[in-house]
């Protein structure tokens, strides 16, 4: 673990197309985060930089939904992800977005160059075309039927049913997003990256440090490369974006998938400039002794092993990948979060309601560093509960309160123990070990050492039992004590880069420096008798199991409750209401307040919809009752189970109505 180390840190673009969920904090952004806090920890000279991700169809496709424009879209995410990263205390040096002239500058000066040196071209394709909308029609403005597993809504980019990639050419009955039509292909010109012309020294940059990657990021890397780099096309028929720094290309942009990636490095001159240092990146960028770490997602690996790399071996003199550690997914009870499917909960809803530290504890011992794992509301109270605040918080509370109590200050850690020295150096081991982990982005592995520390720490306290000894044997019981505290310094010092603000709150209250700068190996030292203990605040609260069900229940049915609201007299009349027949109807598995309806609406097979109605409705004057639904609205997961619809209700003075019909008609009528 060698000092003065230079170390780059990118932690993946958050896409700005809504709020953050659970999923991209236990991906990428938190263990950045950790791993920025531990090297300024050990001194070294640290650049950690992100951004919003602000360009891409998803954002046009929403804007033209809301009526807006795409730069409203985004910055209203980025304002949102801004917020998100706050409440979590995310350390970056800079976070920036990609929609500024700064960034468009370093962008169209990498394309420039690349076209310069040979490793762009332009070709003529075949692209997408709408009759109706005249416009060419990228990716996600193309929907229509998967070749391969025949979901009716695939992308012109990629099929959520089955993961594949696709082409719009593949489609089978393919229809414009904005207006239905079926589009025809006809010419059009665009930029090329030559990664086929590339592909010999992408190889040897990949044989030259795949060793040190995680295996995920490893296997990911090489089955890409197994089918040979083909030319990728670096532009789209779009406004919104970087422009291309040529003339005649003004209906064009350089698309996101390459613009983004470079953020990286224009966040890093921007961070100069905004430190009045214009050329102060070099030292990250063009030394060739600093280390660049990137953390993402498994999605995201190519773009970082493969992408990344090119642009930079093709642009020359820039320092490459040292290691992509990449994480598996998270899930939400048991399948992956979606932004556009309304599946998980965002950090800033959770955040309204717990504390930040809890769920940085939570996530990081949940990490799903080497496979996929899942946030399950029972195991995030456990944890809290028995290990956060039974064991850490208990810990660090009751020595302190006890030598507040017996001592007003720390007393002197004289003639130690064989017991005394035995904790000592279970301290030390633990600690470094602790280090040693993360030094190699083993995070998980890290936060394990420092709770088998609490756990040591935990029984030498009892063992010692010092309430007994006070009694007899003050010197003594002041030596155990002093030992503790130490313990509780080493305690709070490794657990810093996962729990921070709780663990700086406990050194300022025994009056102690907090983890910072090259002070890691405070961590081991005694703390000075005669410091004086003021009376110690509890770091940690108990969370109760029914207060989180009630907050997520509440949260999913102001989600659902928001599909409807706001809306104008074009998006009202393109709802489908219709009257449906309640055939079965259950208790949710998963909820207090919830029910789970089989609904016939004349499809064949009846409609499963998840309603809040329990406190207001037995299910048996539910079942047999005709009801409105909603029909054409998306679906959503309400506590791990999908609702394809939602059934209309009066409500008032506390009593809640369903809506009727006055007679019979046959399920699936149309409500007009």
């Amino acid at each position: 673990m060698s000092e003065n180390r230079c170390i780059f840190i990118g932690a993946a673009w958050p896409y700005a197309n809504g709020d953050l969920h659970l999923g991209h904090i236990a991906g990428c952004l938190l263990p950045a985060d950790i791993f920025a806090r531990y090297c300024r920890l050990r001194g070294y000279d640290v650049l950690f930089v992100s951004g919003s991700d602000m360009h891409g169809t998803p954002i046009t496709v929403t804007a033209d939904k809301e009526r807006i424009s795409p730069e409203e879209v985004a910055m209203r995410s980025h304002r949102s992800i801004e917020r998100t990263i706050s409440q979590l205390d995310i350390t970056y040096d800079l976070y920036t977005m990609t929609h500024s002239e700064h960034h468009f500058k370093v962008v169209q000066e990498i394309f420039k160059t690349l076209l310069s040196k040979g490793w762009i071209d332009k070709r003529v394709e075949q692209a997408p075309f709408c009759p109706t909308c005249s416009k060419f029609m990228p990716d996600r403005y193309i929907e229509g039927t998967c070749p391969h597993c025949g979901s009716k809504d695939a992308r012109g980019d990629q099929c959520d049913g089955c993961g594949t990639v696709l082409d719009p050419k593949e489609l089978i009955m393919p229809r414009c997003k904005l207006c239905s039509d079926t589009p025809i292909f006809k010419d059009t010109e665009h930029f090329y990256l030559l990664l086929s012309k590339m592909e010999p020294s992408i190889r040897a940059f990949v044989e030259e440090n795949k060793h040190r990657w995680r295996p995920n990021t490893r296997n990911n890397t090489e089955n890409f490369l197994s089918k040979g780099l083909k030319d990728r096309a670096i532009t789209r028929d779009l406004k919104w974006g970087v422009p291309i720094p040529l003339y005649g290309y003004g209906d064009k942009c350089i698309y996101v998938w390459f613009e983004a990636v470079c953020g990286y490095l224009s966040a890093s001159i921007e961070h100069s400039i905004s430190k009045g240092d214009p050329n102060g990146y070099e030292r990250f960028w063009k030394m060739e002794k600093c280390r660049h770490y990137y953390f993402l997602a498994k999605d995201n690996i190519p773009f970082h092993t493969i992408i990344w790399p090119a642009i930079l071996l093709g642009v020359g003199g820039l320092d490459l990948p040292y290691d992509v550690p990449s994480n598996e997914y998270l899930q939400w009870d048991g399948s992956q979060f979606s932004k556009s499917r309304g599946h998980g909960v965002t950090v800033n809803d959770f955040l309204e309601e717990y504390d930040v530290d809890p769920l940085r504890f939570y996530l990081s011992t949940n990490m799903p560093e080497r496979s996929d794992s899942n946030f399950d509301l029972d195991e995030f109270i456990q944890k809290n509960n028995t290990e956060l605040l039974g064991a850490v918080g208990n810990y660090l509370h009751r020595v302190t309160s006890f030598i507040h109590s017996n001592y007003g200050c720390v007393p002197p850690l004289s003639a130690p123990s064989p017991e005394d020295k035995r904790i000592l150096n279970i301290a030390r081991e633990r600690y470094v070990e602790a280090l040693d982990s993360m030094e190699e982005v083993r995070l998980k592995d890290g936060i394990r050492s420092m709770m088998a520390l609490v756990n040591e720490a935990n029984r030498y306290f009892n063992d010692m039992a010092p309430w007994k000894l006070i009694k007899t044997d003050k010197g003594r019981c002041g030596t155990v004590m002093a030992t503790a505290l130490c313990v509780g310094r080493t305690i709070s010092f490794g657990l810093y880069p996962y729990i921070p603000h709780s663990m700086k709150a406990w050194c300022r209250m025994i009056g102690i420096k907090e983890p910072s700068g090259s002070l890691w190996s405070e961590g081991l030292e005694p703390i000075p008798a005669g410091l004086e203990i003021v009376k110690p605040s509890p770091l940690f609260k108990r969370i109760e199991k029914r207060t989180v069900e009630e907050s997520m229940d509440e949260k999913e049915e102001e989600r659902m409750e928001q599909e409807t609201k706001h809306v104008s007299f074009e998006d009202f009349m393109k709802m489908e209401l219709r009257v449906g027949f309640v055939r079965e109807i259950s208790e949710h598995p998963n909820a207090d307040k919830l029910y789970v309806l089989k609904v016939d609406i004349g499809e064949g097979s009846p409609r499963q919809i998840v309603a809040g109605l329990k406190e207001h409705y037995e299910a048996k004057d539910i079942l047999g009752k005709w009801i409105i639904i909603v029909s054409n609205l998306k679906p959503a997961m309400m506590r791990g189970i999908e609702s394809n619809g939602m059934l209309l209700a009066a409500e008032g003075d506390g009593t809640v109505s369903l809506l009727t019909v006055d007679r019979d008609v046959r399920p699936g009528s149309r409500i007009h």
